[in-house]
């Protein structure tokens, strides 16, 4: 599924603007299809408002049945498609970048998709039922209703007590740290291709000495598509053709004095991007693409992640698409023993499918993780990731495949079941912020405690994914308290001593949770959202923020932080 680049043979539509929007507020959600809202214009079905797209429609309004809203949201826009695509030899097609979480999508009351899950691109050939010279009415039904099958997973429990809820009352209840924001939440576009067309394209690099190697695979579809001609060029970041071959679809070429792609903090040179240009004809029509990529390799050893082989150690931030203006999109978290069922598995492997033919290409994805935070010590858990983990390296043999998993110093008590099929161990933790709570003198001792005994057991590199202490900007408390400021420098002071010991040995990574606060589901644990940011959700910096670009930029520069900072 490549994703819409304007060419000479391609043209895009956006449809982000305003659409009309109305929640079913039936008892049961389903009016919309008892009325069958898709036969006409939303407007004509009741009051409907102006929603923008791309949003999540939950913060967009004051009303608080909207921002709590689960079940069935409905959209509709009308749109005019250019005469030039009125062409006989030109397909159209419509994108949606993501959708909250279950979709179904009506052109002129004809449905043309369904798509189960969030996060991820759908799309779908409208040539045929698109009308010229008129209006089309594209409308989808969203439904964010979360079950122990969906990504993430959830449960709806209903309240029968007369004496305290009113009937029909519901409640979702989440298995995730983080609010259910719903709706379209990325781009709709239109775009067009030739009707014989380039559908995918896969590259997997390579490296010997100071040269590059780039596999190809381009895969195309439509009439005529037993009968192409192709060019295949790389080009480089100023358009320069330094390789090429002509009709020949899957292949490999060679490029001699190669930039690789480096992380930004292995090079000063970091991130080259070469593009590959591939023109195919056939029946007299032609198709272009452009691809962006990097030439680099990853590989793991039991200590150490490789890239370009030389060693790599990651430093970043957990992250929620999450801001007061951008609502939470994020995957799975919190699972349960009941999320292990053959239902759960099919819809995982699809996700993990679709995931994973979006962003092949990307050099910056260097490893895929399949899950958050699931009860990997239950006995099912071991066929289920094994499942899903050996699904994900036979559809990208090229790179590690992980899961984060929830650690706490009591080893006894969680065993297991999964980490022994991933390439990399990923760990959260929360030494002095869920466990000993206000005592960071504890942290070095059980963090490195549980470091060491992971690795013993799965003997594989790790990677610290999530850890850290929640602060209230402007909160300052000498000697530091939780949820002030200073506390949270304390607690990340600790974690930066055992990382700077342990890096030398088979740490290959500390990323903290989180980059800025975000929203949750209102909880007493909770102050209007989870505070772990190093910045507000407003992306105001605390003194996190100071405190962990130094000590980034201290790893950068091959120094340990506390020979500086005693």
């Amino acid at each position: 599924m490549l994703y819409p680049r304007e060419s000479e043979s391609r043209e895009s539509k956006d449809l982000s603007g305003m659409w009309n929007f109305r929640a079913d507020m039936s008892s049961k959600r389903n009016a919309g299809f008892e009325h069958q809202w898709q036969k006409q214009a939303l407007s004509k079905t009741g009051p409907v408002i102006d929603m923008p797209v791309p949003s999540s429609f939950n913060d967009i309004t004051q009303d608080k049945l909207l921002r709590d809203f689960v079940g069935w949201v409905w959209y509709d826009r009308e749109f005019y498609p250019p005469y030039t695509w009125q062409n006989t030899n030109q397909r159209v097609v419509v994108r949606f970048e993501s959708a909250h979480y279950y979709t179904i999508v009506w052109l002129n009351g004809v449905e043309i998709m369904m798509h189960d899950g969030g996060h991820l691109p759908f799309e779908s050939e409208i040539t045929d039922i698109v009308l010229y010279g008129k209006s089309n009415r594209l409308t989808v039904a969203v439904n964010n209703t979360l079950s122990p099958h969906s990504l993430p997973p959830g449960t709806i429990e209903y309240k029968t007590d007369r004496n305290k809820y009113p009937a029909g009352y519901f409640v979702q209840n989440l298995q995730m740290d983080f609010f259910n924001y719903a709706g379209i939440q990325r781009p709709v576009k239109l775009y067009t291709t030739p009707k014989a067309y380039i559908d995918d394209i896969s590259i997997v690099t390579d490296i010997e000495g100071a040269a590059g190697f780039v596999n190809y695979d381009v895969k195309v579809l439509g009439n005529g598509k037993n009968n192409v001609s192709s060019v295949v060029n790389i080009l480089d970041k100023d358009g320069n053709i330094v390789a090429s071959k002509k009709d020949d679809l899957s292949s490999q070429l060679s490029v001699s004095s190669a930039h690789f792609w480096w992380p930004y903090t292995m090079s000063n040179v970091s991130a080259y991007m070469y593009i590959l240009q591939v023109s195919i004809t056939s029946d007299g029509t032609s198709d272009v693409y452009r691809l962006p990529f990097g030439i680099r390799t990853i590989r793991t050893t039991s200590t150490q992640i490789l890239i370009n082989n030389k060693s790599f150690y990651c430093l970043g931030v957990g992250k929620h698409e999450d801001s007061d203006t951008k609502c939470s999109r994020s995957v799975n978290k919190k699972w349960t023993n009941e999320n292990f069922s053959n239902k759960s598995l099919t819809h995982h492997l699809e996700v993990m499918d679709e995931l994973v033919r979006r962003d092949k290409n990307r050099p910056s994805v260097i490893m895929w993780s399949v899950a958050n935070e699931p009860a990997s010590e239950y006995p099912q858990a071991e066929a289920y990731f094994k499942t899903v983990i050996s699904q994900t390296k036979q559809t990208d043999p090229t790179r590690p495949v992980t899961f984060v998993m929830n650690s706490d110093n009591d080893l006894e008590r969680i065993f297991d079941e999964a980490t022994q099929f991933v390439d990399v161990v990923c760990i959260n933790s929360y030494f002095g912020w869920y466990e000993d709570t206000g005592h960071p003198e504890v942290i070095q001792l059980q963090l490195e405690y549980n470091l060491r005994e992971w690795y013993k057991k799965r003997n594989k590199p790790i990677i610290q994914t999530e850890y850290g202490a929640g602060s209230v900007i402007g909160i300052h408390l000498d000697p530091g308290m939780a949820y002030s400021e200073d506390y949270q420098v304390d607690v990340l002071k600790e974690h930066f001593k055992i990382f700077d010991k342990l890096r030398k040995e088979f740490l290959v990574g500390e990323m903290i949770w989180n980059f800025a606060d975000f929203m949750t589901a209102q909880d007493p644990k909770r102050v209007a959202g989870n505070r772990k940011g190093v910045f507000t959700r407003q992306r105001q910096p605390k003194m996190a923020a100071y405190q962990l670009r130094e000590r980034y930029q201290s790893v950068i520069n091959e120094t340990t932080y506390f020979q500086q900072h005693p």
